[in-house]
């Protein structure tokens, strides 16, 4: 059997399981969708933020990329898959929350921190390379701190500190900003360890994590 034909038979455990279960639900969906919350994860396959935090569909809105990371914002000329979804999100769906979720041993945390992909062309490792950029002040700071960085303890930090830049950045948004502002939306840190299981949220004022 195929990959994908694993993922059929799940969909179809699901057809006959969860969509029956939850038919009123998805009929109201069919109508349109109104979350409060919109999360901004990882794509590793192993933080799923629905199944973290146990929702039923249409109860936030996700996006996913490699590092949980938000660009700054800016107008030029580009893809911006990000800031449209968080336009979409904050102007449209009008989220009152956004949860940026970080995660343990993430790949793209540990290439900034250990520059693994520093200098690789397109397609075979520069758009991770260019990607991760955002991170290089923060991986100085942890590389400074760390002298001997090839640890588990200098990888969880440089993944903390990551969900702190995607924070920052977001707080570059003008939209945002004014929404802070006036207390119409809330900001938030978390951090999910997969060897524990466990979610980590951050402090707002003392930046520091703490199990939820």
């Amino acid at each position: 059997m195929t990959r994908f034909a694993e993922l059929i038979e799940g969909y179809r455990r699901f057809r006959n399981g969860g969509w029956q279960e939850q038919r009123d639900r998805w009929e109201q969906l069919a109508e349109g969708q109104s979350p409060k919350v919109m999360v901004i994860a990882c794509s590793d396959s192993r933080s799923e933020p629905s199944q973290i935090f146990d929702t039923n569909p249409g109860e936030i809105f996700v996006v996913r990329n490699v590092g949980a990371l938000v660009p700054p914002f800016e107008t030029n000329p580009g893809r911006h898959g990000v800031s449209a979804a968080l336009e979409f999100a904050v102007q449209f769906l009008r989220v009152e929350e956004i949860v940026v979720m970080g995660h343990g041993m993430c790949g793209g945390c540990h290439a900034a921190l250990h520059r693994t992909m520093e200098g690789a062309e397109p397609g075979r490792g520069g758009f991770i390379a260019h990607w991760i950029e955002m991170l290089d002040d923060a991986s100085a700071e942890i590389r400074a701190r760390y002298p001997d960085y090839d640890n588990r303890e200098a990888g969880r930090a440089m993944e903390l500190a990551a969900v702190g830049v995607s924070l920052a950045n977001l707080r570059t948004f003008p939209c945002i900003q004014e929404k802070e502002k006036r207390g119409s939306l809330k900001l938030r840190g978390a951090f999910f360890a997969i060897n524990e299981g466990l979610l980590y949220v951050m402090d707002e004022t003392t930046g520091d994590f703490a199990p939820a």
